[in-house]
């Protein structure tokens, strides 16, 4: 039913009233006469490049093709920070992560932090938020804090399960991510009951955990959040034969972070190409029943009269490896785990545009203080997208003469061992590490390697150099890896203290237990060396 609704209504054009002439200049475009309401829904995990050619090939994703269809699409989006709870941060600060600090899942915003949301609902907008938040501090196991705090140890410990799948045992079923379908139902309830019958314009938020892999169902190997879980109902949609195997270079000429990555992932064993072809299908298939769930809140807005008056955001805080580059998960600068969807339609946004430039999740704040007519902070890292995206400028300034050709992303937390800092251009992706010194950094021309797979840095020593100056114009990025070195110590140590003479105890029982019962007092010194060593970024 819902397919067939799709079907009829995309055929016919998103009537989108154009602003009118009046208002005042803030920001980047003109008051909208009327303020709309705003939907925001925000998944997990999920790649952006699955929005457009060739990835759309590989899976039927009906909503987000509507949302292209009557909306602007963000070629090159990219997260801030490529992690749950940091990503997020930025997204609803509209800062960089080293200016909010939040260096891995556990640190976020404090919880009074003022968000675009608040400050909506202060100029008189009805908010509402759904399902998965997570961008304040104190969320996630300890498991990952003491992960995210040791990453600078001498030692290599498996932190996640071996990547798995897991169907789920009824064909038919629809709703394998329960927790997502009922906070799904609540959104629409809240739209139908409160928001249709409102007379203020509303912002509501609604946050998915889907595509994020699921907890494996035991500990042991394959212990953590390692499981691409479906059905078969979901499996149709996905073409197979489409599905690309990536290339993986051996784990000897791996860099050394990413075989670092590789190896606290559980991924540096053997796969066949079966194991890996159905990885990637049943992730897919996870990303078409989030897009359904897109679509309830699409249909209802439909059904109450209300996708006329409403700007439709669509995006994610990350994306999802799902094997490539030995990779599952994310925690990386590679494009399967930075880059991510970016979508808007709604009233005085053009249809059917791509942007190509770069934006990013910092640039979300911004843009739903553009849509209110708030004015707009002068401290924020981002900037609105509605210049680009707004009927109003089909003929006027584009984005290029308004946000800076290139955004930043940087994370801080598990699975890496040194701080990574990304600065992406039109054609370059430069990634520096630690202290620019101590780890050799990576530069990826995309328009002619788009799948990363060869390292120029030093065939290009000139452009090397520009960007590396460029990022620490942007950044002061040996100081903040040093910052996040003592914070990683410091916190260890009030951890370590509040727990007693049991702490390798307690760490035998996290996630990396397998590896540290085979040899504990291997792994106690190292930690012992560690905290007794100085505090610059170490040298891998």
């Amino acid at each position: 039913m819902l397919l067939l609704w799709v079907s009829v209504f995309a055929a016919s054009a998103l009537a989108a009233p154009a602003p009118g002439a009046g208002g005042q200049r803030r920001g980047a475009v003109q008051a909208w006469p009327d303020a709309p309401n705003v939907v925001l829904v925000v998944s997990d995990s999920f790649d952006g490049r699955l929005t457009f050619y060739p990835g759309s090939q590989v899976v039927k994703l009906p909503f987000i093709s509507f949302m292209k269809a009557h909306g602007t699409s963000f070629l090159n989006a990219y997260t801030n920070s490529p992690i749950c709870c940091p990503s997020r941060a930025a997204m609803w600060s509209g800062l960089f992560t080293h200016l909010t600090e939040s260096w891995n899942n556990f640190k976020g915003l404090d919880p009074n932090y003022t968000t675009w949301m608040d400050v909506m609902e202060k100029h008189g907008y009805r908010t509402q938020k759904f399902g998965k938040l997570d961008y304040t501090s104190g969320h996630h196991s300890i498991s990952n804090r003491v992960e995210a705090w040791t990453r600078d140890v001498a030692f290599l410990l498996r932190q996640e399960g071996r990547p798995m799948v897991n169907l789920a045992p009824k064909k038919t079923k629809v709703r394998v991510m329960e927790a997502d379908w009922k906070n799904t139902d609540r959104a629409v309830n809240w739209l139908r009951k409160e928001a249709s019958n409102s007379t203020q314009p509303f912002v509501l938020y609604l946050g998915l955990n889907l595509p994020h892999p699921y907890p494996s169902p035991s500990s042991g190997e394959n212990f953590g959040s390692s499981t691409f879980h479906t059905s078969l109902y979901w499996l149709k949609k996905v073409s197979y034969d489409a599905i690309k195997i990536p290339k993986w270079s051996p784990l000897s000429e791996m860099h050394p972070v990413d075989y670092y990555s590789s190896y606290t992932k559980n991924c540096t064993g053997k796969f066949t190409e079966k194991e890996i072809k159905n990885i990637r299908a049943f992730y897919y298939a996870m990303c078409a029943e989030t897009d359904a769930m897109l679509g309830e809140i699409i249909l209802a807005l439909r059904q109450l009269g209300l996708l006329q008056k409403t700007v439709v955001i669509y995006t994610a805080d990350h994306g999802e490896l799902a094997m490539e580059h030995r990779q599952f998960y994310k925690m990386s600068m590679y494009e399967a785990s930075s880059h991510v969807p970016l979508l808007i339609m709604g009233p005085g946004i053009q249809a059917n545009l791509q942007v190509s430039s770069v934006v990013s999740l910092v640039d979300i704040y911004p843009t739903m203080l553009d849509i209110a007519g708030i004015p707009l902070p002068q401290n924020l890292s981002g900037y609105s997208l509605l210049p680009s995206s707004s009927e109003m400028f089909k003929n006027e300034q584009k984005l290029e003469n308004l946000h800076p050709p290139w955004i930043l992303s940087e994370f801080h937390g598990c699975n890496v061992n040194a701080s990574t800092y990304m600065l992406r251009t039109n054609q370059w992706k430069y990634i520096a590490y630690s202290d620019g010194a101590s780890v050799l950094p990576q530069l990826f021309d995309l328009s002619s390697d788009p799948d990363e797979l060869t390292n120029i840095a030093a065939k290009f020593p000139e452009v090397t150099s520009s960007l590396d100056q460029k990022l620490r114009s942007i950044i002061n990025y040996p100081k903040v890896s040093a910052s996040v070195h003592q914070y990683n110590k410091e916190q260890f140590i009030k951890w370590k203290q509040s727990i007693g003479q049991n702490y390798s105890n307690v760490i035998a029982n996290l996630r990396w237990h397998q590896d540290w019962l085979k040899k504990p007092k291997k792994y106690e010194n190292a930690i012992d060396q560690w905290l007794k060593s100085h505090s610059d970024p170490k040298t891998i």
